[in-house]
């Protein structure tokens, strides 16, 4: 059998009792359902929620605190009781643990992101299990991936993973909420996320967590469009990831419409790179790169907008101002002034394109 990647996100609701507290046996069966197929051969990176809830209880509180501070220290007491748990429930299993805590900051430079993927990708050689987090005890808000349903989708994009399953405590994805109409229909299988689909979700979630069905949805398309299967659904003590595999899972399959996989360098500009500044481009050069996948030359680039430097990663736009994507300039601001100056037909530092189009996505 082929090694198989696959990351999976386990929510809050299905780590912790009705009141919030930490459910060891609950912890205990997620990490054998888990070893069974990392012993069975597939590569496993762990995204867990469940810091705040745990650390909520030993804090002495009856709710989830709604202040920052509170949350981060919550975050901070529970973090270490979380990952203690896991330990000693994957040891019985002879599988070492790894703890990674990622706030939007460890993505933001291109050298930090590969660092990111280069530690994951050593560890899963050496078959350590990575159990991911967001850093809830420092984030500050601007710097969040939200919650861990997004960072699970980025994740497994960047990991190149074969399939996301995203554990929740709702069986998949129905056309209406399905606490609030029982009779309301479950889709087994999508194909992609539709806006309507997306407008119809709601943002409720439960009190130890904070992703909602729509913040599933969200994730489940980021993950799509890099070409990731997604799954939404439940896992009780019966049944196995064995099962999720291979299609027979208790949730809502989603597959990406198209199979291509976004390389890792793409989805960084696509997704975690600052844009520094505008080019606007002729209706030739925005057919050239949208339809017939060539790069950006200076003789498309009408105008200018603010000031960057080599390397740096620009927003492109039509004429009309409608923003057609997003790239890494071969040449600076001043230099790309100086270029149509001439007429776009000298090339100041050798090279012919502004954007090539492995350094281009289209938003």
């Amino acid at each position: 059998m082929a090694i198989k990647r696959i990351v999976i996100k386990i929510g809050s609701s299905s780590l912790t009792e009705k009141d919030g507290q930490l459910a060891n046996d609950k912890v205990s069966d997620h990490a054998d359902a888990i070893a069974s197929i990392m012993l069975a051969g597939f590569e496993v990176v762990l995204i867990s929620s469940g810091a705040v809830a745990t650390g909520v209880k030993q804090l002495g509180l009856s709710t989830r605190p709604v202040t920052t501070s509170g949350k981060q220290a919550a975050a901070a007491v529970g973090q270490h009781l979380l990952m203690q748990k896991y330990g000693e429930s994957f040891k019985k299993h002879q599988i070492n643990t790894a703890q990674l805590l990622l706030t939007r900051n460890d993505f933001y430079k291109e050298e930090q992101y590969q660092n990111a993927y280069n530690t994951l990708d050593e560890l899963l050689k050496r078959r350590v299990l990575p159990i991911i987090n967001e850093n809830d005890s420092t984030a500050i808000e601007e710097l969040t991936f939200g919650d861990n349903d997004m960072l699970s989708a980025l994740v497994s994009g960047f990991l190149h993973a074969d399939q996301l399953i995203i554990l929740t405590d709702i069986d998949g994805i129905y056309q209406e909420n399905p606490l609030k109409n029982p009779s309301a229909m479950k889709y087994n299988h999508l194909n992609g996320v539709s806006e309507e689909l997306l407008a119809q979700a709601e943002d409720t979630s439960s009190k130890v967590g904070t992703g909602g069905m729509k913040s599933k949805l969200q994730a489940a398309r980021t993950a799509l469009s890099m070409g990731v299967n997604v799954f939404i659904g439940t896992r009780s003590s019966t049944d196995s990831i064995e099962e999720i595999l291979a299609g027979n899972g208790n949730g809502t399959y989603l597959t990406p419409t198209a199979k291509k996989i976004m390389k890792t360098k793409k989805q960084w500009i696509a997704y975690h790179s600052s844009t520094n500044g505008k080019l606007i481009i002729d209706e030739g050069a925005a057919q050239a790169i949208l339809k017939e996948g060539k790069s950006l030359l200076p003789v498309g680039i009408t105008s200018i907008q603010g000031e960057f430097n080599i390397g740096d990663v620009v927003q492109v736009c039509a004429s009309s101002g409608v923003l057609l994507g997003k790239g890494k300039v071969t040449y600076s601001s001043d230099q790309l002034r100086s270029i149509i100056s001439i007429g776009n037909k000298q090339s100041i530092n050798g090279k012919k394109e502004a954007i090539h189009r492995d350094q281009w996505i289209i938003v």
